[in-house]
């Protein structure tokens, strides 16, 4: 699979990426692959399952930044949801989203190994 295939399979803003990443695939390929790695979905299942709010919100939030960097949309918009929530101090609603994360987490991980 190519680089701008993957991002069709997970619903990614290549050309944003390309854009950003002054044009050369070899960029995108090098910091997508390095997302396979990224604790930040780790910790939020971890801090959300210890209740541990302030964590869980500075794991959103960077698994937000990360995925917005990288143009992965579909990660990026629950991860953002899910920051917000967190940020007001309380874990109300969070359900579905955290379900939408890890469906796109999910997808994303295993189309960025097939490269």
């Amino acid at each position: 699979m190519t680089i701008k295939e993957c991002y069709e399979v997970i619903g990614g803003d290549y050309e944003a990426v390309f854009q950003r990443m002054m044009r050369k695939e070899a960029l995108i390929i090098k910091f997508a692959k390095k997302f396979i790695d990224d604790g930040s979905y780790k910790n939020l299942v971890d801090n959300l399952s210890a209740g541990n709010v302030e964590e869980a919100f500075r794991a959103a939030h960077t698994l937000k930044g990360v995925a917005q960097n990288l143009g992965f949309e579909k990660l990026y918009k629950p991860s953002s949801d899910m920051a917000e929530i967190l940020r007001a101090g309380n874990m109300e609603g969070i359900d579905g989203l955290m379900d939408d994360i890890t469906r796109e987490y999910e997808k994303t991980v295993t189309a960025l190994r097939e490269l």
